[in-house]
């Protein structure tokens, strides 16, 4: 077989051979979550201390400032990890050009870069550090296994009747609805029920029940307000609420 021969037939082969490109995993997002909680309390939660984290954390402040006063920044850095040291660095230099409170949230599971920001935010008295972690020693200590721990992040708010209730990603603080009063729609009037609470009580005696048996309306329960159920977090932004409210007596 001529090397020219040879050429084509091995070009052949590779041609006909089956070849795929593996599917590589999207990149994971430096900065996880953001939003504001309690009308004035900045939270950012961090995944991974990578460059693109000091861009992704300027653009959230500044949707987070729109139409919001902001007294201060959570920080979550809990199960936060990451190499880059001078990402970690623009981040501590961020907020403390700001100059607001920061509430550093940590646990066991944070580490690398991220537990280098935490303890760097603390040193330059930018703020506490909140959580458990046995190499930066908080500020407050608040210990929570690791899987209550994730369930709480997933759903930090809750209400006393079923704990369950939750705030949407990058939402503001749960609000209740306000509802006006507008005039009916006229399509529907003739499927208006017209029938008065007296004029069902009538019917029923009629049936042979007595006025007695009927038991007035109560009025309905106010709906129960959520509260933080994460204990990290709920120290965390009160702690900023704290400083905010002693700033406002001070001045």
């Amino acid at each position: 077989m001529t090397q020219r021969h040879f050429n084509r037939w091995l070009l052949a082969i590779l041609l006909s051979a089956p070849f795929s490109l593996a599917a590589q995993p999207a990149p994971k997002e430096a900065l996880a979550k953001s939003g504001v909680l309690e009308s004035n309390v900045a939270y950012l939660r961090i995944s991974d201390i990578t460059q693109d984290l000091p861009a992704q954390i300027q653009a959230a402040q500044q949707a987070l400032t729109t139409g919001n006063t902001i007294a201060g920044t959570v920080l979550d850095l809990r199960f936060a990890g990451g190499d880059d040291t001078d990402a970690a660095k623009a981040v501590e230099n961020l907020f403390t050009r700001e100059k607001l409170p920061v509430a550093i949230l940590v646990n066991r599971e944070t580490t690398g870069a991220a537990e280098q920001l935490a303890s760097d935010l603390r040193a330059g008295n930018a703020g506490l550090i909140f959580g458990s972690s046995k190499e930066l020693n908080p500020d407050i200590p608040v210990t929570v296994s690791p899987d209550a721990e994730k369930k709480n992040m997933d759903k930090p708010y809750g209400t006393l009747s079923t704990n369950e209730s939750v705030v949407a990603e990058n939402s503001a603080a749960p609000s209740t609805l306000n509802h006006t009063n507008t005039a009916p729609d006229p399509d529907f009037l003739p499927y208006i029920d017209h029938t008065t609470e007296a004029d069902l009580v009538r019917e029923k005696i009629k049936d042979g029940l007595q006025e007695s048996d009927f038991a007035p309306p109560t009025a309905a329960a106010p709906p129960e307000q959520p509260f933080i159920r994460d204990p990290v977090l709920a120290r965390g932004v009160d702690f900023i609420k704290g400083l905010a409210a002693l700033r406002r007596t001070h001045s």
